[in-house]
């Protein structure tokens, strides 16, 4: 479209099933959802081989039923996971297109193209997809496009993130930055209702979408967008209703006909197919019928659906939602009275029971309907887009987004334990910094561990990272090194280490190793962080008793072979105390499951000795 210059980046929301553009318009002060060449302004997410072409979105979607082994879709389910994820594994069951396990882990689809079989990653039909809504900005704009804002679900880990910027490079875009998809909805909320308002909301974002779940918690006042809490589940959205009905179809055709259809791809995606129909159908009314001529061996479908039977097969699905709304916003430090607006994002707050069940929640509370569940967050990655490339009016530029980071980030320390250096819902970007010490003498280098998640045992979160630390000179224990932690715009950690001393440096960036976090690895830490939540204390209590032990025994040591005291006692009471240091090792190494209390009594017992041959030097 002429007018808007080259400089022009675009918002794309990359979702599970459907796809969205949007560009800010200068001329006319505002965003604009571009429509795609089928006059739609949502994209099937869809990528399909066929014996003479490559598909993208709705040509792709539309051929599934008759070509489902080589149609691609769901692929954000698989951005940035290891093969052997057990929810990878579960998806892999009901998917009709093969996925095997590549190099280093990495799930690799299996496709036939052109009579031949091909093996792509995860970014790169990420990267046809974000290709096909680059196209379709260019089209709609008359020339190219090189820039674009990219969101991800708020709770997608760094190896996400960085394949999802990935993909951005593949498909020959400059992704400006990651933004998260709530953040995104509340920019778009900001701009089209409440207009810079001078009074702070305080807004819940719920973002239930065809793949993933998130809810954010901001306070928003004249422009500053500052995140309080996110919290969500990156494998819970429409699909997972739809492999309800799946599921429950697939029984019903056994039982009526004795015959099992699950192990046929191509009538699979076709009862699929009407499922996703019937699931729409039903937010609007209460009965629908599915009809499907020659489904498996050439008999035909016919099964009458209620909404209570969807609502039904979904109940669990539904709590959860809940659940993590309340959790939500008791890590914003909020009741349900303090929410202003309650914003529905994501095609699948269109099901009346989820909007019936938020809204009792929030005790009859009108839910915010009035922005385009299936546009906003596209509208909003538009705007930051805007802001970015400096285009936007003044409230476009002058506006300030504070985001929080999902879970805790720190270091392995002595005893297995986890050091938190960021705090979990720490507004990012973010710099913090900690020093740790040797724990040994003459250390020369250090192995530096990074985890992510919210137990007090190390091997109880996920190790995102490791790297050797080298160069740090000659000394006795206690020698210190600064760890640094840095978290950019985008969610992506860069974790650093320093010797004050010498100004030796050593970094890592976290990023798709094959060993990132899956998203239900991170609920599942939240969940087991409150479960086990005494067993932590009791760890941490544990570990501090030990270090306790340990340290008061290496100092005492320290003290009688040097120094005032040292010079003072006899080579008999030198003795004693050697004796009573070696024994309490050789305790803790016989006992490495004793309790904080034993660990202290042995600690009490060592100083009582010690305390007493000093005295009597002092006395003297």
């Amino acid at each position: 479209m002429e007018g808007e210059g080259e400089g022009a980046a675009i918002g794309i929301d990359l979702g599970t099933t459907y796809s969205c553009v949007a560009v800010w318009l200068s001329q006319h002060d505002r965003v604009e959802i571009i429509t795609n060449d089928q006059g739609n302004r949502t994209t099937p997410s869809y990528v399909a081989f066929t014996d003479t072409e490559r598909l993208i979105g709705e040509a792709a979607a539309n051929q599934a039923p008759m070509n489902p082994i080589n149609t691609v879709f769901d692929v954000k389910r698989l951005i940035g996971r290891r093969f052997d994820d057990v929810f990878v594994q579960n998806d892999i069951e009901l998917w009709p297109f093969k996925v095997i396990a590549g190099t280093g882990n990495k799930p690799m689809i299996i496709v036939e193209y052109k009579g031949e079989e091909k093996q792509f990653a995860a970014e790169e039909i990420s990267s046809m997809v974000l290709s096909k809504m680059r196209e379709i900005a260019e089209e709609y704009l008359g020339h190219k496009v090189k820039k674009a804002v990219v969101t991800v679900p708020a709770y997608f880990n760094d190896a996400q993130r960085q394949s999802t910027k990935d993909a951005g490079l593949i498909a020959g875009l400059n992704v400006m930055r990651i933004i998260n998809e709530p953040t995104a909805a509340a920019i778009a909320y900001d701009l089209e209702k409440n207009a810079g308002s001078a009074v702070e909301n305080n807004v819940l974002i719920f973002d239930l979408g065809g793949g993933t779940f998130d809810i954010s918690v901001l306070a928003i006042k004249e422009g500053k967008l500052e995140v309080k809490a996110i919290a969500g589940d990156t494998h819970l959205g429409g699909e997972d209703f739809d492999n309800r009905l799946v599921n429950h179809l697939i029984r019903e055709f056994k039982r009526k006909h004795k015959k099992d259809i699950s192990g046929s791809p191509r009538a699979i995606r076709r009862l699929r197919t009407s499922c996703e129909r019937a699931k729409r159908t039903l937010s609007s009314m209460a009965q629908t019928t599915i009809g499907i001529d020659c489904l498996y061996e050439g008999v035909d479908f016919y099964s009458i659906l209620t909404r209570a039977r969807f609502e039904e097969l979904n109940t669990d699905l539904f709590t959860k939602c809940l659940d993590l709304v309340e959790n939500c916003l008791k890590d914003a430090k909020m009741d349900k009275n303090s929410i202003h607006d309650v914003v529905l994002v994501g095609g699948s707050t269109r099901i009346p029971k989820v909007q019936r069940l938020l809204q009792d929640f929030f005790n009859g509370k009108e839910l915010c309907k009035s922005i385009n569940p299936d546009e906003a967050v596209a509208y909003g990655a538009a705007v930051q887009a805007a802001k970015l490339s400096g285009m936007g009016n003044k409230k476009v530029k002058d506006m300030v987004i504070v985001d929080v980071t999902p879970l805790s980030l720190g270091v392995e320390t002595r005893g297995e334990h986890m050091t938190i250096v960021i705090p979990r819902n720490t507004s990012i970007p973010t710099k913090m910094d900690e020093n740790f010490h040797t724990g040994e003498d003459n250390q020369r280098s250090m192995d530096i561990l990074v985890y992510q998640g919210e137990r007090t045992r190390s091997k109880d979160n996920n190790l995102l990272g490791r790297f050797k630390f080298f160069g740090i000179p000659p000394a006795p224990k206690g020698e210190p090194v600064s760890i640094c932690f840095e978290i950019d715009v985008n969610g992506i950690l860069t974790v650093s280490a320093v010797h004050k001393m010498t100004g030796k440096k050593s970094e890592i960036t976290i990023s798709t190793d094959g060993h990132s976090l899956s998203q239900q690895e991170i609920e599942r830490m939240l969940q087991d962080a409150e479960k086990y939540k005494s067993e932590d204390q009791q760890f941490k209590q544990k570990v501090q008793a030990r270090n306790a032990l340990e340290d008061y025994a290496y100092d005492m040591r320290k003290s009688i072979n040097s120094g005032k005291i040292g010079s003072k006692l006899s080579t008999v009471d030198k003795m004693r105390i050697e004796d009573a240091i070696k024994q309490k090792n050789e305790w803790l190494d016989d006992n490495q499951l004793a309790d904080a209390d034993e660990l202290l009594h042995e600690k009490k017992e060592l100083e009582i000795i010690c305390d007493a041959i000093i005295s009597n030097i002092r006395l003297e």
